[in-house]
């Protein structure tokens, strides 16, 4: 996966993440998305993600893998 310095991430988009209002799970490229969706499932079976959140990582997650 590409690395994604502070600066970079304090720059991205509120659009370029998974949970926008927390500002969590950054997308700005296919590597970080498929990584996104692998930490969003790690976090549901561990009980800290709601599924429902995970849902909305995911359809961010495609809609950046699709392109």
């Amino acid at each position: 996966m590409a690395t994604l310095s502070d600066k970079k991430r304090d720059s991205l988009k509120k659009s370029e993440f998974g949970l926008p209002e927390d500002r969590k799970y950054p997308m700005p490229d296919e590597s970080h998305a498929r990584n996104a969706k692998a930490r969003a499932a790690q976090q549901v079976k561990a009980g800290n993600l709601s599924k429902a959140d995970e849902r909305r990582i995911d359809k961010k997650a495609d809609e950046i893998l699709d392109q």
